[in-house]
């Protein structure tokens, strides 16, 4: 019995591969003529397989698929000077919708080293553009809301910050003057805070520029005489989620606000300093000052809410508390890396 010859066994596994293809496939000529299609092709694009093999490309269905740009890049894939990757195209046909088709072509060798035949696949990514641009529009729509939304908070801080200021000045019991400037060095935070997230790019928060604004936002309210207190910030490259933020912003508030309430009753100058490091997941924030120290034994304040505040923000990031001597001063430090540690108390603050 007579052996068929080896290009024609070849060219023969490559017809039954391309039809039986899971994917839109066509097996062209040179010249653009349909040697075979892949059922899913047919299927896909509702065309009849018995009216598809010697047909020409551009023939087929009603005529959708003469393309001249499609069929000037066949061309020069055919001839070797360039190939199709990823070529798009719209796909129209009467009383249908638009589809939107992602070509690519190569020249593929049936074993027939005379001819050239060009494998032709087609993915259809309507569904999918359709979804990313319904996508980016829910993005766009909730930047949107979230703007409008930072506006409006913004706005109601800067109110209630008012109002608090408005009623220390009017209430004659110095305690009450001093609860209500509390809480509008709370808001003023919580403000800067907001100020801060509203301008962060993919949920991340530059940590030296939002300690300073918050620095300088404390400065602004609470010290008078720039030239006697100042607070200096050494923080570096580091970024963090916005929650993580927003708790390490409120623990700068909190000891800030104790160091200059505490710190300096009778000094000419002083200063506080801000410094925070990161290496990989762990992190150093530390609050320190040059002023009297802490009062130790019955001289020591009772814990107020701000170590209520501090503390609980602490463990709430996994991290410990310490207290030291600056000489002067007093240094406040919370660490958080893998290692458990046992909290130390936190001193006093209102």
């Amino acid at each position: 019995m007579k052996q068929e010859p080896t290009a024609h066994l070849e060219a023969a596994s490559t017809l039954a591969v391309v039809v039986s293809s899971n994917e839109p496939l066509l097996f062209l000529t040179m010249d653009q003529k349909v040697i075979a299609a892949s059922t899913s092709f047919c299927r896909a694009f509702g065309i009849d397989p018995a009216t598809i093999p010697g047909r020409r490309l551009s023939d087929l269905g009603k005529g959708e698929w003469a393309l001249p740009r499609l069929a000037s890049l066949l061309k020069a894939t055919a001839s070797g000077s360039a190939q199709i990757d990823a070529y798009e195209i719209d796909l129209e046909r009467p009383d249908q919708m638009t589809r939107r088709l992602v070509v690519n072509a190569r020249q593929l060798d049936d074993g027939d080293k005379e001819r050239i035949r060009l494998l032709l696949a087609i993915t259809d990514v309507t569904d999918i553009r359709a979804e990313a641009r319904l996508k980016d529009d829910l993005v766009r729509e909730k930047a949107i809301l979230l703007q409008e939304v930072q506006h409006r908070v913004a706005n109601s801080l800067q109110i209630i910050a008012s109002v608090l200021m408005q009623s220390a000045r009017r209430v004659q019991s110095e305690e009450a003057r001093g609860h209500l400037h509390n809480a509008h060095h709370r808001v003023m935070s919580i403000a800067a805070v907001q100020k801060q997230l509203s301008t962060s790019k993919a949920g991340k928060v530059d940590l030296s520029t939002y300690f300073t604004q918050l620095c300088e936002s404390l400065g602004a309210s609470m010290i008078a005489d720039g030239e006697r207190l100042s607070i200096a910030v050494t923080v570096d490259d580091s970024a963090v989620d916005a929650d993580v933020s927003i708790s390490l912003g409120l623990i700068v508030t909190e000891l800030v606000i104790n160091s200059l309430k505490h710190a300096f009753p009778d000094q000419s100058k002083g200063r506080i300093t801000i410094d925070y490091h990161s290496s990989g997941k762990d992190w150093t924030l530390s609050v320190s000052d040059d002023g009297i120290g802490m009062p130790r034994g019955a001289d020591a304040p009772k814990a107020g809410l701000g170590t209520g505040i501090v503390e609980a923000l602490a463990r709430n990031l996994e991290g410990t508390i310490e207290l030291s001597d600056a000489n002067p001063g007093t240094n406040i430090t919370i660490r958080h890396s893998g290692a458990a540690h046992r909290q130390t108390d936190v001193p006093a603050a209102e």
